[in-house]
């Protein structure tokens, strides 16, 4: 019995190999090859919440209901667009949240490639009056974490993993909510 048959073609470098007889269908030239497939089918998968593609991540309705009971009524959504804006009085990337005054009570579900900025926004905010609470990728091991919220905020780890509005599959990573009350 021959342990060659008919060639096949890689599918990640296209080049040609002999396919194997023992009936294992063999998709890729090498382990090279096979490993840069799974590589690019996870960045694939969590790409879009791991990238600066897109910061519109819209936060999940009845989760912002339950928050809103409990804090609110919220003032002022500091990071938002018109369409998925939470409170009557919002910031717009436009309008750019991190340079405006943040009073009353103030919802944020910030941009996650700035998160750090949003969050010394937050504890600054606080320390003139106003709470703040923010929704955040649980980033225990970040030193905006240690230096910003450890010492100064509410910290309430979401159970499981949220599913953003109008997101197919939930957040590849944890959540948690940050409270930064008025000194």
């Amino acid at each position: 019995m021959s342990t060659l048959t008919k060639p096949g073609r890689c599918q990640v470098c296209r080049a040609t190999f002999e396919r194997s007889a023992t009936g294992r269908r063999r998709l890729y030239c090498c382990d090279a090859c096979r490993q840069r497939a799974h590589y690019r089918r996870q960045v694939r998968r969590a790409a879009v919440y791991h990238s600066r593609l897109s910061d519109e991540w819209a936060t999940p309705p009845d989760y912002f209901a339950e928050w809103d009971r409990e804090f609110g009524p919220f003032t002022l959504d500091a990071a938002a667009t018109a369409g998925n804006a939470l409170c009557e009085q919002f910031y717009t990337i436009e309008d750019n949240g991190l340079s405006q005054p943040w009073h009353g009570t103030v919802w944020c579900n910030p941009p996650y490639s700035q998160v750090a900025r949003w969050v010394e926004k937050a504890h600054e905010a606080a320390e003139h009056g106003a709470t703040v609470v923010l929704l955040v990728a649980a980033r225990t091991s970040t030193v905006w974490w240690h230096e910003h919220v450890e010492p100064h905020a509410e910290i309430r780890f979401i159970k499981g993993r949220l599913r953003f509005s109008d997101a197919t599959s939930p957040a590849p990573f944890g959540s948690a909510l940050l409270v930064f009350r008025p000194n």
